[in-house]
């Protein structure tokens, strides 16, 4: 009886609790139909008006930002090249590390070691630099002398010995532009100096504070996966700007050697000189080697009465640089770090038209970060091998 009891009294508390819950939804219903009709939901469809406005503000930021890029260059320029230098060193920096080198002393260590091939670098270059500049009057009339005949057999451009004699192509006119050229290079000694020093300080205080930086460029993303694509990011920049400067230097370093044995074998003065510019020369890809080249074949053209041998120490360099950049390069470096050549060539024009040389040279670096971090950040669109089931 007591069991039955207690089945008819749980049975009661259900049925009743049945009952609210119907009175409940009785009354949300009724409220619900006393709510005035709500008006459909419209899409805001753009018009061409207004795609063309979004396009122009970002026309406009991109303008002000490219101007704000020109003008602070002389602020800009050294420290992106000391960014870049930085993260070429920072596998170095992290094996010093390892070692139990402290960060400061680490970053005192790399830093001036890069002034220390510099001025090495400066010191051998000064002698051939000096003999250059004091020959040049001398330089510009055996040019004129030597290239004559040839520019003469061409109709077209309308040159004779008289051109060279009057006017603003006369001999003295050059002199005296290059007279102007050297008095605006020594204008801008002081400028040079200014951004060397902030080259060196942002280098040594960017090694110094690597790892604080790291972390907090790391810690402004709040998810996990953001912070995973960061930290990705930050490697693949610092490996791929490591690994390729490490082995660009030492391939150009052999191409720089050949060029001196070529020009101490084809008679050009100053073959330390040429070493060093064709070292240089080659982290510009394109416009570096056609610059090159040319100022080879000049030179030779004018220390050799036959037009032949004149140009056989520009075809040799010509022929060793195409063998290296397109034979040896390629299977050291692999396919992880190729890129569209046309766009490597509109960065360096684009680069050169707004910081001159330095921006020539930082072209390639700044592209390949750009590449690196579009990589790393679209590695799910990647297309990926098919695995055997």
């Amino acid at each position: 009886m007591g069991i039955a009891n207690g089945i008819r009294k749980k049975a009661s508390k259900i049925a009743m609790g049945e009952r609210h819950v119907s009175a409940w939804a009785e009354k949300l219903t009724q409220a619900t139909e006393e709510l005035p009709p709500q008006a459909p939901v419209r899409r805001l469809e753009k018009d061409g008006l207004d795609i063309s406005m979004a396009w122009a503000v970002i026309g406009i930021f991109g303008v002000l930002a490219f101007s704000a890029i020109y003008m602070m260059s002389l602020i800009l320029i050294p420290v992106t090249l000391a960014v870049v230098v930085g993260m070429i060193l920072g596998l170095l920096a992290e094996k010093l590390s390892k070692l139990g080198v402290p960060r400061i002393t680490n970053a005192v260590i790399l830093s001036t070691s890069v002034a220390l091939v510099i001025a090495l670098v400066a010191n051998s270059l000064s002698g051939p630099v000096a003999t250059l500049v004091n020959e040049g009057p001398a330089f510009v009339e055996k040019t004129f002398s030597r290239l004559m005949p040839y520019l003469e057999r061409i109709k077209w451009l309308h040159i004779t010995p008289e051109t060279f004699q009057s006017g603003p192509m006369s001999t003295d006119k050059l002199l005296e532009n290059t007279g102007n050229v050297l008095h605006l290079v020594s204008a801008n000694l002081t400028p040079a100096l200014v951004q060397a020093l902030i080259f060196f300080a942002a280098l040594l205080l960017f090694l110094a504070g690597r790892i604080t930086l790291r972390k907090s460029i790391i810690m402004v993303f709040r998810s996990r996966s953001q912070r995973l694509a960061a930290i990705r990011v930050i490697n693949g920049v610092e490996q791929v700007l490591g690994f390729y400067f490490a082995t660009a230097s030492l391939i150009y370093a052999c191409l720089g050697i050949t060029m001196m044995i070529i020009a101490y074998v084809g008679g050009l003065s100053a073959p330390v000189l040429w070493g060093f510019f064709a070292f240089l020369s080659s982290f510009v890809p394109y416009l570096g080697i056609t610059m090159m080249t040319l100022a080879v074949a000049i030179a030779g053209i004018i220390t050799h009465d036959s037009l032949v041998f004149g140009l056989m120490p520009a075809a040799a360099f010509f022929i060793v640089h195409l063998v290296m950049e397109n034979l040896i390069f390629p299977a050291v470096m692999g396919k992880r770090l190729e890129i569209n050549p046309f766009v490597v060539f509109l960065a360096i024009l684009f680069w050169t038209w707004m910081w001159g040389a330095v921006g020539a040279m930082l072209a390639l670096p700044l592209s390949l970060i750009v590449m690196t971090i579009i990589d790393e950040l679209f590695i799910e669109e990647r297309l990926q091998p098919q695995l055997p089931k």
